[in-house]
């Protein structure tokens, strides 16, 4: 059979991962990536001598990555050094109440009885039902969804018992334990998806599961590694990756598409193209209106997007001795996540993330120095923020945070370098539709069938990976996008 050519559109994690799957198998990968560097969100940049992930900074289920090197004939600890992580972060909800919940299920007990005492039973419960819930979900969240006989399909049958998709994620997690505070502990993971832990589908209490069940480890070099990783897979099977080469539109004819016209007016022709740019971006910027009769500007205007985030990457001549993750709790964290998600305004008492990977990983910095990286969730671009107006004073707010409870004193004097990007940045630097770092909301309407599919609906011969696809944002979700579509491409071919 003659070889056939797949281009991918972005070197972003998911394409990454069909990439190799399908140069392993045999098939002409083109991997077009405007930018200078593989990654996308999980790439790397650079501060004078300090070194930041762009975007993700923790790596779960890492059997799914190691799962796909496999599948590549390649094994993922050739490539890059894993550290497990422990305990797992520090959950900071008041200065007198500090958790530090870690996978050593003996030690997790000591500290639920010092933090939250009387819940330990509640957390046996939650780690027995939850990790028959997760078995139950996993495999049924591996497979594609292209019509309504998926629903009929026997992993998702088996799995309908545990979706929990009628309540919300709080309230499934409340029934585990007395303690508002400590089910916040495995429910603010909600954040990750972009949603309202007390909006989100219980469905995703298998994300804290994911946590508690399997740990958290940090790449050495940081996570951007893993792209780098897997880019070179790629080119070891025969593939190519065309960095600084952006595609301007994927060229369509008679109901399929036949390949990509670049940037430059480059017409390459493929058998298959995939798109692994941000889906509603993808849409509007990639995708001739001709060619979209399901998802117009307005369907797309009408979907439902998650959060954005609001980066602080600082360069500091000092190293805190604070944990590797640190996650700092509004003193009201239910009206915080009500006015960033509902009202869409900026809270004066926000939540929000702190990364001292430095502590972790000395390649990071100069010695005695750290690079520090802070996540603050904050409403995406349907709010009227103005943030040419905003960033400085919202910018201030934050740092007074984490000079007092982040326990980082004195930080302004040790910042060296520093970087802000906003919603605005997101969206008009990074090609974030709405700035929506999660991509597209995870409510149970836009999930399974209710996502745009893996196999792309509005003509033939192309196929979605990323988080605005099945099975949704999230590193190891949108590496599993990649694997179910290039399992698509082989049987298609087959």
């Amino acid at each position: 059979m003659t070889q056939k050519k797949v281009v991918i559109i972005g070197a972003g994690p998911g394409g990454l991962s069909a990439g190799m799957i399908l140069a392993a198998k045999g098939f002409d990968v083109q991997v077009y990536e405007e930018k200078d560097r593989v990654g996308g969100r999980n790439s790397s940049f650079s501060l004078g001598p300090y070194t930041f992930d762009l975007g993700p900074t923790f790596f779960m289920m890492i059997d799914v990555l190691q799962d796909i090197f496999k599948l590549a004939g390649k094994t993922l600890e050739d490539y890059v050094g894993l550290e497990r992580i422990e305990p797992m972060y520090r959950l900071d909800f008041s200065p007198d109440k500090v958790f530090y919940p870690t996978t050593d299920r003996q030690a997790m007990k000591q500290e639920l009885e010092r933090v939250f005492p009387g819940n330990v039973a509640g957390y046996e419960t939650y780690l027995k039902k939850e990790k028959k819930k997760y078995d139950a979900l996993i495999p049924c969240l591996a497979m594609p969804y292209d019509s309504l006989a998926s629903f009929f399909k026997l992993r998702f049958i088996t799995s309908l018992p545990y979706l929990h998709a009628h309540k919300s994620l709080f309230r499934h997690l409340s029934k585990y334990f007395r303690d508002d505070e400590l089910a916040l502990a495995f429910t603010f993971q909600a954040k990750y998806i972009g949603m309202s832990p007390w909006e989100a589908p219980a469905t995703f209490s298998i994300i804290s599961f994911i946590e508690h069940g399997g740990g958290i480890y940090h790449v050495m070099g940081g996570l951007n590694q893993l792209s780098q990783a897997m880019a070179k897979v790629i080119e070891e099977h025969s593939g190519s990756i065309h960095l600084s080469q952006g595609v301007k539109q994927v060229l369509v004819e008679h109901g399929r598409a036949i390949g990509v016209e670049l940037q430059d007016g480059t017409n390459v022709l493929a058998d298959a193209v995939v798109i692994n740019a941000d889906f509603a971006h993808a849409m509007t910027r990639l995708v001739a209106p001709e060619h979209r009769s399901k998802y117009t500007d307005n369907k797309l205007k009408r979907m439902k997007y998650s959060c954005s985030t609001f980066m602080l990457y600082l360069g500091l001549d000092t190293l805190y001795d604070i944990p590797h993750h640190n996650i700092i709790f509004a003193q009201d964290y239910r009206k915080n996540v009500a006015e960033m998600v509902n009202q869409r305004v900026l809270s004066k008492d926000p939540s929000f993330y702190i990364q001292n990977a430095s502590r972790t990983d000395d390649s990071l910095a100069p010695e005695g120095h750290s690079a520090v990286y802070v996540l603050v969730p904050v409403p995406n671009n349907r709010s009227a923020i103005d943030w040419q107006k905003e960033k400085g004073a919202f910018r201030d707010r934050i740092l007074d945070i984490m000079e007092g409870r982040g326990d980082m004193p004195e930080l302004r004097s040790h910042i060296k370098e520093e970087r802000i990007i906003t919603p605005y940045d997101w969206e008009h630097d990074k090609n974030v539709y709405l700035g929506a770092t999660f991509n597209l909301a995870h409510g149970f309407d836009q999930m399974l069938i209710f996502r745009p599919h893996n196999r792309f609906q509005e003509f033939d011969n192309c196929y979605l990976v990323g988080g605005g696809t099945h099975p949704g944002s999230g590193l190891p979700t949108i590496y599993e996008s990649g694997r179910i579509s290039a399992d698509l491409i082989m049987e298609r071919f087959a």
